[in-house]
């Protein structure tokens, strides 16, 4: 019995000898570099994947810390919705950003940060190291995109742009550009014919845009930068003129579409509203431009033109033959031909022709516009 006894504590003892080897130096290593004072590192003991990347993250704690390029130019990087952290991190290293995709991953995958990477446009430099650029993949930003929109473009030219762009259908755009779903909202529309588009009033500037956009984002921001800058006294202007706004913005248009040199706009409107109070025809050429609309022979949407069309072309835009404003703008005048409408010059011209495509000669009489081409050779 006693023989047996010792036999079994032997066997412990050889049991717990071989456990104190096995245990003893892996505490021991653990406890050193979970200490903060030999590395930034602290390997949990927990599941064997976490031990594993703890002691990979240990290992190349150097590199962790350390930027691919002292001094690396910022580069443009898109995390896209819904991509994984390994994806993110091949991109990385493919893009020259950091150094190793691998131990990008680790560090994701060790501290549990792969829910928290946002997609988004961000601006990543290889200068820095791999937990500030984790830092930054988690405060992004919406991809957006930027719209110029220059004054004097007519609304079916801004949609075939936003089509060849690849930022939305112009179909849809144009479906969206009619006034009637606009008015109860903007008050300002409430003077434009029923059934009438937006044109005129889808006011020329720079927008950002999310990305991909809707018709509704950009025609929201268009309407409501007319409604800020065309202001309430502008708008109580016109009525001061014995004008709706949406006589105004057709006029304003049409100046925009003549004047070349910013000085000559008030001119120019001064022009025509003589001609209107004197029942003159406005015979202006962008009008009959507007009524030929696309040409697909020259890949222009505003083509000059001849006598012969300006007195053969039926439409109700076409100033050589129609008296008044045409019915509605012709293109999306910008905010100084809209002042240019509301205080004009005030001068007895009523005629004017280009001297040389950009400035203008003024006359007060058909004698002396005669006499001034052909000074000009006109």
């Amino acid at each position: 019995m006693l023989r047996r006894i010792l036999k079994l504590l032997v066997f412990l003892v050889a049991v717990l000898a071989m456990l104190a080897v096995a245990i003893i130096p892996a505490v021991a290593i653990v406890n050193i570099i979970s200490s903060p004072s030999s590395s930034k590192i602290q390997v949990k003991l927990g599941s064997p994947v976490e031990l594993y990347y703890g002691l990979y993250l240990w290992l190349h704690q150097d590199e962790l810390q350390k930027p691919l390029l002292p001094a690396g130019t910022p580069v443009p990087f898109t995390v896209y919705p819904g991509e994984s952290p390994y994806s993110i991190a091949e991109r990385l290293e493919e893009a020259g950003i950091i150094s190793s995709a691998k131990l990008f991953y680790a560090y994701i995958r060790y501290n549990n940060l792969g829910h928290t990477l946002e997609a988004g446009d961000y601006a990543l430099s290889p200068g820095m190291t791999i937990p500030d650029i984790v830092n930054v993949l988690q405060h992004g930003r919406p991809r957006e995109i930027t719209i110029t929109v220059p004054e004097g473009w007519r609304m079916e030219q801004l949609a075939d742009y936003l089509e060849k762009q690849g930022i939305m259908s112009a179909k849809e755009f144009l479906a969206w550009a009619k006034a009637d779903l606009w008015v109860e909202r903007y008050n300002f529309l409430k003077d434009v014919p029923e059934g009438a588009t937006l044109e005129g009033y889808l006011f020329p500037d720079t927008y950002r845009l999310p990305f991909p956009a809707s018709p509704q984002d950009l025609i929201t921001r268009m309407l409501g930068n007319f409604e800020a800058k065309v202001t309430p006294e502008m708008r109580a202007r016109a009525s001061e003129l014995g004008f709706t706004l949406h006589q105004v913005v057709t006029l304003a248009s049409i100046v925009e579409k003549e004047a070349v040199l910013p000085e000559e706009r008030p001119l120019i409107a001064g022009v025509f509203l003589n001609r209107l109070r004197k029942n003159m025809y406005l015979q202006a050429d962008p009008t009959v431009q507007y009524a030929k609309g696309y040409n697909k022979a020259t890949g222009r949407w505003w083509s000059p033109i001849t006598i012969e069309e300006a007195t053969s072309i039926q439409s109700p835009y076409n100033t050589y033959l129609n008296l008044g404003l045409p019915p509605g703008p012709i293109c999306s005048p910008g905010l100084e031909s809209i002042k240019a409408v509301l205080y004009p010059a005030q001068t007895d011209y009523l005629f004017f022709f280009s001297a040389d495509g950009s400035s203008h000669i003024f006359s007060k009489t058909y004698e002396e516009h005669l006499e001034k081409q052909k000074q000009y050779g006109k």
